[in-house]
């Protein structure tokens, strides 16, 4: 650690900003599921889901999620498709996939309880130091730093921590600064604590200063620079992807694909489509011979339907969405043929879920 941020450190007032910091939080804080209790399981599930998805989002998916696997072994004895079917509008596919690859290993090597012991847990899939930190602080009440954007934001506010946050090395920071100011006797409440006050208070734009718990320890407050932390350097440039999707139908059946194991989205299910290039050929002449070409499907295309955007953190899907009829499937590879009613059985992504909405809608 720097010697200036040691210097601060020795002169912060830990014991009263703890003291500031829990009152407020055990006042004020929000009446989450995953707080009724204390479960590592339910604790680890929703510190999976909260992970770049809103509080708000999650809540209900966390309740059903738990509703259908109320316990290890139940989602460690699931198929990858319930599970995935389960976490379907969610997003983040693979989170769910490492979770189940997870809960498993810890069924067959633990005995269906989640590692109390760090190095334990950090082995298993999908848990990084942060998740780690959160399990072991907030499930087993152990003095251990959970360290993601909120905590950093509010940290680099009250000690004027100027190191840039979207570096690696910089956790590292962050994560010897909470082992020095942890609450020893409460470390679940207080870190909840902390990434409750950034959510709440300590938000990324506009602070709510006036209002925060613990304003007169906050060093960014005082010089009148709290809009400017925490340091952050810009992402690489967002990318825009075009694409042509189809709803395709024959008789009673809708073809559908899978999407391959590994990558964005991995074995989630999808209504066939292929990115599509400026040039001679229109968007609905390029999907057309991309159905024959992948899939060995001679189909009708209709004009276009609508347009659906996705975005994802470093790109966006602009999907023109077709309507057709599969002409002549008797060479049809890599795609299957389901009923309005089997495609329930399928995850799909937010996206295609959206497609076919459009296609109920004017149908």
């Amino acid at each position: 650690m720097e010697e200036i941020l040691q210097k601060q450190l020795m002169h912060f007032q830990k014991e009263t900003f703890q003291r500031d910091l829990l009152e407020w939080y055990r006042r004020e804080k929000r009446d989450l599921p995953w707080r009724k209790d204390q479960d590592p399981y339910k604790v680890w599930v929703s510190e999976i889901m909260l992970q770049q998805t809103r509080v708000d989002t999650v809540k209900p998916f966390f309740n059903q999620f738990i509703k259908k696997f109320p316990t290890i072994e139940a989602l460690a004895e699931a198929d990858e498709e319930e599970v995935l079917k389960a976490w379907e509008g969610l997003g983040y596919y693979s989170r769910a996939r490492n979770l189940h690859s997870a809960v498993k290993e810890v069924k067959e090597t633990y005995g269906g309880k989640v590692p109390d012991d760090p190095k334990q847990l950090e082995k298993l899939k999908g848990i990084g130091p942060y998740t780690k930190g959160a399990i072991l602080s907030i499930a087993y009440n152990l003095p251990e730093p959970a360290v993601d954007g909120n905590v950093m934001r509010v940290v680099s506010r009250i000690l004027t921590i100027w190191e840039d946050i979207a570096k690696p090395k910089t956790r590292k920071i962050f994560e010897s600064v909470i082992r020095e100011i942890i609450s020893k006797e409460h470390p679940s409440d207080f870190n909840q604590a902390l990434m409750e006050l950034g959510a709440l208070v300590c938000t990324p734009t506009s602070p709510s200063c006036l209002l925060c718990p613990v304003r007169k320890h906050c060093a960014a407050y005082h010089e009148g620079v709290e809009e400017e932390l925490p340091v952050k350097t810009k992402t690489k440039a967002h990318r825009q992807v075009q694409i042509a999707a189809a709803v395709l139908k024959k008789d009673d059946f809708y073809y559908i694909h899978k999407r391959p194991s590994q990558g964005l989205l991995a074995n989630l299910w999808e209504f066939p489509n292929c990115e599509t290039k400026r040039g001679n050929l229109s968007q609905k002449k390029q999907l057309e011979q991309f159905l024959q070409q992948e899939y060995g499907i001679e189909s009708t295309i209709g004009d276009l339907a609508g347009t659906i955007q996705h975005v994802f953190s470093h790109l966006t899907w602009n999907i023109s969405v077709f309507f057709g009829h599969v002409k002549n499937d008797t060479e049809m590879k890599e795609i299957n043929k389901v009923t309005k009613d089997e495609m329930n059985q399928y995850a799909f992504p937010v996206s295609h879920q959206k497609i076919f909405s459009l296609y109920q809608e004017q149908s």
